[in-house]
């Protein structure tokens, strides 16, 4: 009982000087000489040696003491800023409700303020950067409804959602959202290269839109789909040469019951 307990006394001294001695060597650099008693064994905690920076133990039953190492965080990159299809709106434009309302221009500073987009809401900005792009491309002042309107409507939302995005890069449900808008878009786009070639090019002039031609095939090709496709391929040739090889054979066995009707009505005619 006595011997257990000066065992683990014994133990705890030697912790508290080893974390003493890790303290040390991190403020200095070295370590102290600290010597202690362990039962009959005597100890010297020496500095760290030249080779490999380690703290060494010396005494009956020598061991090292790696030091602890505060390894330095790597650093992050910035993401490049991204520029907002707002930034070329000035603060001074007056809101659209407030646009045709004449006292709006001679109003004093404060009123003035509460009018134009100096305090205006990002929804506010957006519906008026909405109007600016549909204004670009529609038929007359009376179209809200053309296709090339609603590639203008579509074209402000998915620049919206690429600003939000590259803040936010785990927003799962906007990207979604996105995403469907750009196909929506692309739909449009086609539809409108096929029927009015002249429009396609106004717009996509218009808008800034870049139009890339979608692939031929979608699907990713691997060994085992490769693989798969040329056997039945290989498959349907053989099947093609079977059925051309009975049609043949039909036609030899039908030509002499067809010809019999020929010849009676030869000899009919005679």
């Amino acid at each position: 009982m006595l011997l257990s307990m000066a065992l683990r006394s014994a133990l705890k001294s030697t912790s508290v000087v080893l974390r003493e001695c890790g303290v040390l060597s991190r403020l200095k650099g070295t370590c102290a000489s600290l010597p202690f008693k362990h039962g009959a064994c005597t100890s010297v905690i020496t500095g760290p040696s030249n080779s490999n920076n380690e703290t060494v133990l010396t005494g009956i039953g020598s061991f090292t003491i790696q030091p602890v190492r505060n390894y330095a965080r790597a650093v992050r990159k910035k993401k490049p800023v991204m520029q907002s299809q707002l930034s070329d709106l000035s603060p001074t434009m007056l809101k659209m409700e407030y646009a045709a309302v004449p006292l709006a221009q001679t109003a004093d500073d404060l009123v003035k303020r509460l009018l134009t987009l100096e305090l205006a809401s990002h929804s506010e900005k957006l519906r008026l950067k909405t109007e600016q792009l549909i204004a670009k491309v529609q038929r007359d002042e009376a179209d809200r409804s053309s296709t090339e309107v609603k590639v203008a409507i579509l074209t402000s939302k998915i620049r919206n959602y690429q600003e939000h995005l590259h803040k936010h890069t785990k927003d799962k449900a906007n990207k979604r959202r996105m995403l469907m808008a750009i196909d929506r878009r692309k739909k449009l786009l086609k539809h409108l290269r096929v029927t009015r070639y002249d429009a396609f090019e106004h717009v996509c002039q218009q808008l800034g839109i870049t139009y890339t031609f979608p692939p031929e095939y979608y699907r990713h090709a691997t060994r085992r789909w490769l693989a798969k496709k040329a056997l039945c391929i290989k498959v349907f040739k053989e099947v093609q040469k079977q059925k051309l090889e009975q049609r043949k054979k039909m036609k030899q066995t039908l030509a002499p019951i067809l010809a019999e009707p020929a010849r009676t009505t030869a000899i009919g005619t005679q």
